[in-house]
């Protein structure tokens, strides 16, 4: 299918010169060209640019080939780091515990010589490379809420890093060609304040070739822990095969308020060329954040993220009460009244979305599955949320916060709202920078439901588009082959723009969607916004998007108050899925009765490509990938 820019071929012409410039920078940044590999330039998928480059992050791709330190417990792990060479290996002994706040200092190393820092425990003792490490590799066999472990062994043969208040690890200013694991537990101890970073970076410094693997990152169960890893001002990073959980923010106790498992794309040092592979991650705010400083200048670029179940604990969710439901403790005497519907004493963390991108260029997040997100804490409980982001630079293309992102082959279940590409006005209504070139293909969302609305009044979305009216129009959008089965109580489509300042180039094909009459196409955002000025829903999609493709799809439950080209099931049992579960963890594959089967224009069945979808997503909760 072609995919036709509105730009013209001088803007697209300085559009890849700055995305070309920016690669370069981040290609220069060591003495080599670093562990990655070439995808070649400009592949596309769809409307967007996929990662030129990814990085390598497997035991070979980081030889260590020097000397073996071996430490047991109260053994100085810090002098130890300070004196290995490049090429060493710091192995630590089997269930000891190192307490501190480690920093790995920076030293001239490349790519033939890493500084590993592990269990000494045997390889084949660990989860095989591809394989995620579980908390069973520390001596836990359940965590509360979360998805069974089912561990054949508890045996501890992890070595534990303890924070003392900050920590443990922290990255020197040019700290660079550090692999963190295998075989490592990362945590803090109980009540000892807000912790704002596991694996975190000296201010305003940067690092380079950092690859975290197989390793249990963790907060604890009720207090403040902001995030897992920070990789802003990092570039070429890589997490893998690794257990992030128990990172949140109380609400309205104090500092901490957003939290992350991995959070990265702020600040002003070059940063990118990340890969984070399969990995559980858990976080109450985002489980992966990229962006949210309102003074960014540097865009991270080539990132993919693949193979992960990003999920947060049913358990943490206040409204209706919870079995087993844990917050914060109230440390501030009803502090957390108006936030405590339970009565318990427990501030609820704040939760907000699965996935946030605010400032990135060229992501691929390709077979994740992503699991619960509810309302309630200024946002929406979306799976997914694309913003642009506000900076001090104007809205041109050389300094796009959010561009060419391909989102596909993902299952996305329980939550309150399904994903959104918005770009609002900034602090001070100054104008966002745009998004543009987003592709999104062969998702599935299920059980987009009020059960997540945690008392929300605003109701919920399959799909927001919001423009700002002085912002540069988001463009060159495709959403094709999804497919989205919503509650009855649920909005279709929430656009808000102005009819002067449409969002550009919208293409939304192929689709199976629940689209009841009266829950269509509403309108948010300024005065006046597009949405309102027509009373169809043709009407109101020709006001805010122009030129637009809307066609091909079947909207279940939808009247024919819509563009030409689509299809109305009465429910769902007219699509004929195998087995739709009300639309709540159903097989998605179409009988072959179904009306839906190979109308598409492409040839192929409307909504997901649902074979695609479970060989992507294959082992991810089991966490083994072949």
């Amino acid at each position: 299918m072609e995919f036709p820019s509105l730009w013209s071929s001088r803007h697209r012409v300085f559009f890849l010169l700055a995305l070309a410039l920016t690669q370069a920078t981040l290609l220069g940044m060591s003495s080599d060209k670093g562990p990655a590999v070439s995808s070649g330039l400009a592949q596309f998928d769809g409307p967007a640019e996929l990662p030129r480059v990814s990085m390598k992050s497997s035991l070979a791709d980081s030889p260590a080939p020097g000397k073996t330190w071996k430490l047991k417990s109260g053994d100085d792990f810090q002098g130890t780091l300070n004196r290995a060479a490049c090429g060493d290996t710091i192995a630590l002994s089997a269930g000891a515990v190192f307490t501190g706040n480690f920093t790995l200092p920076a030293k001239n190393c490349d790519d033939n010589h890493w500084i590993v820092v592990r269990t000494d425990a045997p390889d084949a003792a660990l989860p095989p490379e591809g394989t995620r490490l579980t908390p069973c590799f520390s001596g836990v066999d359940s965590l509360a809420g979360r998805p069974a472990l089912n561990c054949s062994s508890t045996k501890a043969i992890t070595a534990r890093l303890m924070a003392v208040r900050a920590g443990p690890l922290t990255l020197a200013s040019g700290a660079n060609h550090y692999r963190i694991g295998p075989g490592l537990e990362i945590t803090r101890p109980v009540g000892t304040g807000i912790n704002y970073a596991l694996i975190g970076k000296e201010a305003n410094v940067p690092a380079d070739h950092i690859i975290v693997d197989r390793v249990w990152v963790h907060g604890t169960a009720q207090d403040e822990t902001t995030r897992g890893i920070f990789l802003s001002g990092v570039a070429y990073a890589a997490v893998v095969d690794s257990f992030f959980s128990d990172f949140h923010c109380a609400a309205g106790i104090g500092a901490c308020t957003d939290s992350q498992a991995i959070a990265g794309g702020t600040g002003t040092l070059p940063q990118g060329i990340w890969k984070i592979e399969n990995n559980f991650l858990e976080a109450a705010a985002e489980n992966v954040m990229f962006g949210g400083n309102s003074r960014n200048s540097v865009t991270p670029a080539d990132i993919t993220i693949r193979h992960n179940h990003l999920f947060k604990p049913l358990t943490w969710m206040p409204r209706p009460p919870q079995p087993g439901y844990v917050g914060a403790p109230d440390r501030v005497p009803s502090g957390c009244r108006r936030f405590d519907p339970n009565g318990g004493g427990q501030c609820p963390f704040v939760v907000k979305n699965l996935f946030e991108l605010k400032n990135a260029q060229r992501v691929l997040f390709e077979g994740n599955i992503l699991e619960n997100a509810w309302a309630g804490f200024t946002q929406h409980g979306q799976s997914i949320l694309i913003e642009g982001a506000n900076t001090s630079f104007s809205a041109t293309y050389s300094n796009v916060s959010v561009v060419d992102v391909t989102i596909r082959y993902n299952r996305i279940s329980h939550t309150h709202s399904g994903f959104g590409i918005t770009d609002p006005s900034g602090p001070n209504a100054v104008p966002n920078l745009p998004v543009a070139r987003v592709s999104v293909h062969d998702d599935i969302f299920d059980d987009v439901s009020e059960a997540y609305a945690n008392a929300d009044e605003t109701g919920g979305w399959a799909l927001e588009l919001l423009d700002c009216p002085r912002c540069e129009a988001m463009r060159d959008i495709s959403i094709n082959h999804i497919t989205e089965i919503l509650s009855n109580e649920k909005t279709f489509l929430v656009v808000g723009t102005t009819p002067d300042n449409p969002i550009r180039n919208f293409t939304y094909t192929h689709n199976i969607a629940t689209a009841v009459p009266d829950m269509a196409v509403q309108g948010t955002g300024p005065k006046a916004p597009c949405a309102f000025d027509g009373h169809s829903n043709v009407d109101r999609i020709t006001r805010c998007v122009s030129p637009y493709t809307f066609t091909a799809n079947a909207l279940i439950g939808a009247s024919n108050a819509w563009p030409k080209g689509n299809f109305f099931p009465r429910d769902l049992k007219d699509v004929k899925f195998i087995n739709h579960r009300e639309g709540s963890g159903g097989n998605y594959h179409l009988s072959g009765e179904s009306p839906c089967k190979r109308i598409s224009n492409d040839g192929k069945d409307l909504g997901a490509d649902v074979d695609a979808v479970e060989r992507e997503t294959t082992g991810v909760i089991s966490s083994t990938r072949d």
